[in-house]
């Protein structure tokens, strides 16, 4: 959408359309950021097999000879917990991601139905372009709009004359 400086060119149809659009991109977002987050989550429930697979190794002795004092190989208990200590920071980080990424999903998701509310507002009770644009200016600075698409410019942005998508 291309702003001028003759905000009335605007329909209310138009900012309805862009609402929508606006939502249907944040779904999409959502859609990619489920299934990285799914993969992370198949990702960690394999990290969990494979400790689980090696503490039972460990524990049953089929790891090879049992450590002596003087010994330092794979059944080093030094050297196991170290191991495990890795292994279980690797996991702790990897659950801190998908945490993120949920919570990045929800933000999404919110703003996009959002949108939607907003779309549905201007075709109700707004009959003015100038109105609804600026409905939407509003809109989009309380919800900080611009910070959640990338790779286009929001109506806010186009406004104002910035574009916070760039500088990320």
């Amino acid at each position: 959408m291309t702003m001028t400086d003759d905000h009335d060119a605007v329909s209310v149809e138009e900012l309805v359309e862009y609402c929508r659009t606006q939502a249907g991109l944040l779904s999409g977002n959502v859609e990619t950021i489920r299934a990285e987050t799914e993969d992370l989550l198949d990702e960690i429930d394999e990290d969990i097999a494979e400790i689980r697979t090696r503490v039972a190794d460990r524990s049953s002795g089929t790891e090879g000879p049992t450590a002596s004092a003087t010994t330092t190989g794979p059944n080093d208990p030094q050297s196991n917990l170290a191991e495990f200590e890795e292994l279980e920071a690797e996991l702790e980080e990897k659950q801190a991601i998908a945490e993120a990424k949920r919570a990045r999903m929800a933000a999404f998701q919110d703003l996009a139905v959002a949108y939607i509310e907003v779309a549905e507002e201007l075709e109700s009770t707004i009959d003015d372009g100038r109105t609804a644009l600026d409905r939407i200016l509003r809109f989009e600075q309380d919800h900080d709009a611009p910070a959640y698409f990338d790779d286009r410019q929001t109506v806010l942005e186009a406004a104002t004359g910035s574009d916070e998508s760039s500088s990320e």
